[in-house]
């Protein structure tokens, strides 16, 4: 799976680079046909405590599959659009087996 990560206004440190690669290699073990991965993390302009933005981009051999949350650290914006992924490659695989 070829991973591409954008930071958009500012520079995401190594640690975080690999939390996120870390948590999609686990989505490669429920989708298995997922061929690219695009992840833009975003830093909200708002001041608020909510204004880390996790937004990914799947590409499957069927279609793409998205994601986008909105939370207080990048990390836990990144767990719930993972989430919201697996949940999306589920119901996927359920429809290409005509269930």
């Amino acid at each position: 799976m070829n991973v591409q990560i954008h930071s958009v206004r500012f520079d995401a440190d190594k640690r975080l680079i690999d939390f996120v690669n870390q948590k999609l290699e686990k989505l490669t073990l429920i989708g298995d046909s997922i061929v690219n991965a695009e992840v833009f993390l975003r830093l909200d302009k708002d001041q608020e405590r909510e204004n880390k933005i996790s937004e990914i981009r799947l590409e499957l051999k069927g279609g793409p599959l998205f994601a986008k949350k909105q939370s207080r650290t990048f990390e836990e914006a990144t767990d719930q659009a993972i989430d919201a992924l697996k949940r999306q490659i589920t119901k996927y695989k359920q429809k290409k087996r005509g269930e």
